[in-house]
């Protein structure tokens, strides 16, 4: 029987005329029940058309058939912008995001391994004699039947200390003392009741008796005593009733009822969390502690990595029987931890919360889900799944998305990984370059018929000409920093040594303490020496030899729209000043302060400079929608009017930094910045562009520009975690010539990384291991590239060869 093109059973996804972000009129054609991958350098557009086109349409029908009562508690996308996609099936998003910042959150949840889990406790634990059989719930610490009731379930409680309250007892109260109590009116408001009820307020803390210190911080009586205030000059008080609070309950209500984030902030700076005395941090209540399977209660399974979980429920099944509860739901959980490990995720335990966790981490946990999920026929659509992923992981995970595909289902990847690009059955090429530059199909079709496509920057990674790179002679150090005896997470007595003025990269699978150890260990060592105030935890040397640290880390530069590139660089208040330095502004009396969409004077005030309204929704939730006074513009009229070449304020905020570099080649100071953005491989990226748009990567290179604008001073150490993490290989060379810049000036950069195109081109190589979690934290091999190839322990060697004869 012939079935019409576009039909139901139409062998393709045919997308016509997308032109979402920067897609110019897109029309292709992708094989369904295929591993489909998307390529193209930064801001190509190739997510716009993966996800911002294929995934929006394939969730818009959906939701369609859905009741609106239900449709208002899903998240939705906005209607994609494109004329027609046919052939389309149901699909699924495994996108590189993170879960709400929750504590109760954790691997187990994400997998729902603690489902299956606390049903083994529950059908087939050993309880206590005489004790009644729990329902699972009994052994969840999110419901009300688990929770341990003093800590609610969380495993810690917040406390204050006498340190954490005053942290200068050589203050008076006078002098601000009680470092924990609100400013202004209302702190002195508490101070005149403590000299009214005849307390000291200008004796220095630790000179008043102990007695009277431990009422004022923790007393929960609350009396109401006439003020007397001191009369002030030309400002008459009149006596009042004030109520006491203490230091503690002030601090503990504000953290737990304030609407106020910052003021949440400022309490939580005061809190000292300890494990909670009750339930010892396991967060459940005694009797499903009680509880025990295999000799270990629930909250020490929870705990031990994957890989140990999996060998102790494995002797259960080979005890029983197929008919036996234990046997069948240990083996059940035995299989679905083997998928998680089989990605390199066994080092993780169940009760690991997931805001700990990588971006690259939650997807593959997504992913090993949805393999046991049993869906067929659906396209599942993915953001670099091999996000964070050490070589090693990269063939466990093609197979895992092979099997994917086996059963039945489309795969649509965006990807930068080289080799999951030339295991694909298709290729969608987009490009040539970014923004403005790109939203073009280069090429659909099998992967090889890409070495044909000259335009393609992909060509050239996929189909290296076989030429080894020239070799670069080693930078030598001008010193060492030495950390000694680290002991954190599964470091345990490391030493490491960190050659000085070079650029060194730390090498490991997953979960073997490279972050611990860089990120956390070497950064907070470095930062706290460079703190006159700060505590240096480990035995170092070398220190005095860094006269400054720069983090750069894949935090967002901001939480709102409000942040964007041109605020978070700086290179607005150039801007702006230009717009003020018109004959038009000056006419008017309009100051730089004028020009900005964050205070009152230009800015649209129908929305606050926001450039959207919320819309409110009866039956939906709520959405955004322009301004309809400036129509997203963020300014008044008359702001707009000013204009500097022929733009307005608003149209510069639309311009990408490749089209800004050009229009304001005559302003050095935005220019600078314009500039370093570039060479990171930026240029593509709105200068409005919301913080709240960019990825990780994009935010880190952000942040990267922004250091590289400013004059270094003094040794500076430079730390970075996966700075290639989204990156296109072109990008990434791009991102390299300015690290090696770095460390050319004199800098040290260190950079954790499982590229190994970056470590080959490194000075010095930390390669840590050999496994992940308790099988990690040692250092394997050490020394240029080339001796840490030649090392026989860990599993880096051999791929860092292979990159060093690429």
């Amino acid at each position: 029987m012939n079935t019409p093109a576009g039909g139901a059973h139409d062998p393709c996804v045919r997308v016509r005329g997308a032109r979402e972000h920067n897609l110019k009129g897109v029309d292709v054609d992708i094989p369904r029940d295929a591993l489909v991958v998307f390529t193209g350098v930064s801001g190509s557009g190739k997510s716009s058309l993966a996800f911002g086109t294929v995934y929006a349409e394939a969730q818009r029908r959906y939701l369609e058939s859905v009741a609106p009562y239900a449709r208002r508690l899903i998240h939705q996308v906005g209607a994609p912008k494109v004329a027609e996609i046919t052939g389309l099936p149901p699909a699924v998003a495994l996108e590189q995001r993170r879960s709400a910042p929750t504590s109760r959150s954790s691997v187990g949840t994400v997998t729902t391994l603690s489902n299956s889990l606390r049903m083994l406790f529950s059908r087939a634990g050993a309880y206590p004699e005489g004790a009644e059989r729990l329902d699972s719930d009994a052994f969840s610490p999110n419901t009300a039947a688990g929770a341990c009731p003093e800590c609610h379930g969380l495993g810690q409680v917040h406390q204050v200390t006498e340190e954490s309250l005053v942290p200068d007892p050589s203050l008076s109260l006078r002098e601000g003392a009680i470092a924990a109590w609100p400013g202004a009116w209302q702190g002195k408001n508490l101070r005149d009741i403590l000299a009214t009820l005849g307390h000291d307020i200008d004796k220095p803390w630790r000179e008043l008796p102990r007695e009277d210190r431990e009422w004022i911080l923790f007393t929960d009586e609350q009396p109401v005593v006439t003020v007397h205030p001191v009369r002030e000059a030309e400002r008459i008080q009149r006596p009042y009733k004030g109520t006491y609070m203490s230091a503690r309950r002030y601090v503990l209500h504000t953290f737990a009822d304030s609407k106020s984030a910052a003021l949440r902030a400022r309490a939580e700076r005061h809190l000292v969390s300890a494990p909670c005395p009750a339930c010892a941090g396991r967060r459940l209540r005694p009797e499903a502690l009680a509880v025990t399977f295999a000799g270990h209660d629930i909250a020490e399974l929870a705990a031990l990595p994957l890989t140990s979980l999996a060998r102790a429920l494995e002797a259960v099944t080979r005890e029983g029987t197929d008919e036996n509860a234990a046997a069948a739901l240990a083996g059940d959980l035995v299989a679905r931890i083997e998928v998680l490990t089989e990605l390199g995720l066994g080092y993780l335990s169940v009760d690991r919360p997931t805001p700990t966790l990588s971006a690259g981490e939650l997807q593959r946990l997504r992913l090993a889900t949805q393999l046991r999920s049993g869906l067929f026929g659906v396209v599942y659509v993915l953001d670099e799944p091999s996000a964070g992923l050490h070589p090693a992981d990269s063939a466990a995970l093609l197979t895992v998305l092979d099997r994917l595909k086996a059963a039945g289902n489309s795969l649509f990847v965006v990807e930068h990984h080289m080799d999951v690009v030339r295991r694909a059955d298709w290729i969608v090429d987009v490009g040539p370059r970014a923004g403005e530059h790109g939203g073009r199909v280069l090429y659909s079709g099998p992967v090889a018929g890409l070495a044909q496509v000259a335009e393609s920057a992909t060509r050239a990674f996929v189909f290296p000409d076989g030429t080894p790179p020239a070799a670069r002679a080693p930078r030598e150090p001008s010193g060492t920093l030495r950390l000694r005896g680290v002991t954190r997470h599964n470091l345990q007595g490391l030493d490491a040594d960190f050659p000085l003025g070079v650029f060194t990269a730390v090498t490991g699978v997953s979960g073997s303490g490279k972050s611990t150890l860089v990120g956390q260990v070497l950064a907070d060592t470095v930062a706290a020496h460079l703190d006159p105030e700060g505590e240096v935890l480990f035995a170092a040397e070398g220190l005095d030899a860094v006269d400054r640290l720069v983090r750069v880390d894949q935090k967002p530069i901001g939480r709102t729209p409000r942040s964007n590139l041109a605020t978070y660089t700086g290179l607005f208040d150039a801007v702006r000043k230009v717009f003020a330095a018109t004959d038009e502004a000056r006419a008017r009396g309009y100051g730089a302060g004028r020009f900005s969409f964050n205070v009152t004077g230009g800015r649209c005030e129908a929305c606050q400079g926001e450039g959207f309204t919320a819309v409110e929704l009866l039956f939906l939730p709520g959405t955004y929608a322009p301004c309809t006074a400036c129509h997203g513009a963020r300014y008044n009229p008359e702001t707009l009017e000013i204009r500097h070449r022929g733009a307005n304020i608003a149209e510069v905020l639309d311009m990408t930094v490749d089209e800004a570099a050009g229009f304001l080649a005559d302003v050095p100071a935005a220019l600078r910045s314009l500039r370093t953005l570039q060479d990171v491989g930026l240029g593509y990226l709105r200068l409005g562009q919301p913080a709240t748009e960019l990825s990780g990567g994009e935010a880190q290179r952000i942040k990267l520009a922004t250091e590289l604008q400013r004059t270094h001073r003094g040794h500076t150490l430079y730390v970075l975690d996966e700075p290639t993490t989204g990156l296109h290989p072109a990008d990434t060379r791009l991102l390299l010539r300015q690290l090696h810049g770095l460390a050319d000036a004199g800098h040290t950069v260190v950079v954790v990384e499982h590229d190994m195109s970056v470590a080959a081109g490194a000075d010095h190589v930390i390669d840590l291991g050999p496994g992940g979690g308790a099988e990690g934290g040692r250092i394997v091999a050490s020394g240029t590239p080339r001796q840490v190839a030649r090392a026989t322990a860990g599993a880096t060697a051999p791929y860092l060869d292979a990159a060093l004869r690429a």
